[in-house]
């Protein structure tokens, strides 16, 4: 966990510690002690993917704002990647296909080999710019940051036309490829197809046809299926897909097939029919999509995906540089299917605090509740304002804190220099923790029919999620 620390909070949270005070990252859990990543991780750096590897490291690529290069970074967290040297891999050619715009590049480790697929177009100007294709560069060497790369040459697709955002994933041992294409006689942009692979760059059969823009959260400003992301999980394989401009209509849609189901079947994929991830102005992230997922350091599911701080822009939002990679924990929900929430905004990752019985503190409003809610709801930042002092900051209200009104309540109100926000953190258990308030010790929040302040003890015990 990240927190942040400003000199003024820490002399004002100074006045009502105890001598022996011992930190925020002494009380938590030791899963949650070390610093997390800060969204947004990485600045200028779209369609994102990040890839844990069994070598340790997190490698991190995406598009660059020149469109002009292929870059890769590594370290061994996910925090790191904010930090780590950068090294280009690639750089565009002088002439010919792959001049022009280098976009959405991914890293796989395929028979023992690094590739990195990524669309080009060549250079010239006007409309042929955008005559993209994919293409692929292999790796010389055992480690992609210090190998050679050089072109592989160009992915055979079903058709000479619009073609990008490709993938790879093994299921079942089969490893397949996923793109997005333009399909002739099809009037779209692109549509998602999957087949499964012969070589990097060759089909092993006929391609299948996954979902074309159809519905009207998919057609704002162009018809668009593109970037697909796979993840199985809970019985079942999920592939997310962006859709739309790429302005704050930009979005995340949903396909989900059984496990053991034959997957080049189209029949057996369900389109989610409203997105799962969109836009969020309460937590100032504007056109999430082009995601990837990853794990953390705990081997808890993360989303990895870019978005814009503002909703207008200056001209084509593709040539907006502000697209910043961020992540965030993906949950799930209880029948299994992935719970996205909201895209979490700027600023440390928030946490879910859980009761004994599971239950997770949340707000209603400005009400602070204890029962069913939506995921954003129950997502809130520990913000350390002097060692193992916080306030308790709700994603979806960024300017509130959870406060003790004069009368012992519990709610939500603006953010002030004041005790009555502040809460002392204490660990409760080898997975728990304690907030105990600073304006009046001795008690602490606690869940229960309703949420309140309550002697120390077993119902004050939060488990950090």
């Amino acid at each position: 966990m990240t927190l942040s620390l400003s000199r003024r909070a820490f002399v004002a949270g100074s006045a009502v510690l105890p001598v022996a005070c011992t930190g925020l990252n002494r009380a938590l859990p030791a899963s949650q002690t070390e610093p997390g990543p800060v969204n947004p991780l990485v600045r200028q750096r779209a369609d994102a993917q990040v890839l844990r590897h069994d070598d340790g490291f997190y490698y991190l690529t995406g598009s660059v704002p020149e469109y002009d290069r292929l870059v890769l970074r590594r370290s061994k967290t996910i925090a790191g990647l904010a930090t780590a040297e950068e090294r280009v891999l690639w750089r565009h050619q002088a002439t010919g296909p792959m001049s022009g715009f280098i976009w959405a590049p991914e890293l796989h480790l395929i028979d023992g080999r690094w590739i990195m697929y990524f669309a080009a177009g060549p250079s010239g100007g006007g409309e042929d710019v955008f005559r993209i294709r994919t293409f692929a560069v292999a790796c010389d060497g055992p480690d992609p940051m210090t190998g050679n790369w050089q072109v592989l040459g160009q992915f055979q697709a079903p058709w000479d036309s619009f073609c990008l955002d490709s993938t790879s994933f093994v299921h079942r041992g089969t490893r397949y490829f996923a793109w997005a294409q333009r399909e002739p006689g099809i009037e779209t942009n692109s549509n998602l197809y999957i087949a499964p692979l012969a070589s990097p760059l060759t089909l092993a059969r006929q391609a299948t046809r996954l979902s074309v823009p159809t519905l009207d959260w998919e057609v704002r400003g162009f018809k668009v299926n593109e970037a697909p992301a796979v993840l199985a999980r809970n019985g079942r394989l999920f592939m997310t897909y962006s859709a739309s401009a790429t302005d704050a209509r930009y979005c995340l849609g949903l396909l989900s097939a059984p496990d053991d189901a034959d997957i080049m079947d189209p029949r057996v994929w369900t389109k989610a029919q409203e997105p799962v991830f969109v836009t969020c102005p309460e937590t100032g992230v504007f056109g999430p999509g082009h995601n990837s997922f990853t794990v953390d350091e705990q081997g808890r599911d993360v989303l990895v995906y870019h978005g814009r701080d503002y909703d207008r822009i200056e001209g084509d939002p593709l040539f907006d540089p502000n697209r910043h990679t961020r992540v965030q924990r993906l949950y799930y929900k209880a029948d299994g299917t992935p719970d996205f929430g909201v895209p979490v905004g700027n600023g440390p990752m928030p946490v879910r605090l859980l009761a004994a019985d599971g239950v997770a503190l949340a707000h209603d409003g400005i009400r602070l509740v204890a029962g069913a809610a939506t995921l954003a709801a129950t997502q809130f930042r520990l913000i350390e304002d002097a060692p193992g002092v916080v306030t308790i900051a709700p994603i979806l209200r960024r300017d509130d804190r959870v406060t003790i009104g004069e009368d012992g309540s519990l709610g939500l109100a603006p953010a002030v220099d004041g005790a009555a926000q502040r809460f002392l953190v204490q660990r409760a258990g080898s997975q728990s923790i304690r907030l105990e308030s600073a304006a009046r010790r001795g008690v602490a929040i606690a869940s229960g029919a309703t949420v309140a302040l309550a002697p120390l003890g077993r119902a004050t015990a939060w488990k950090v999620d």
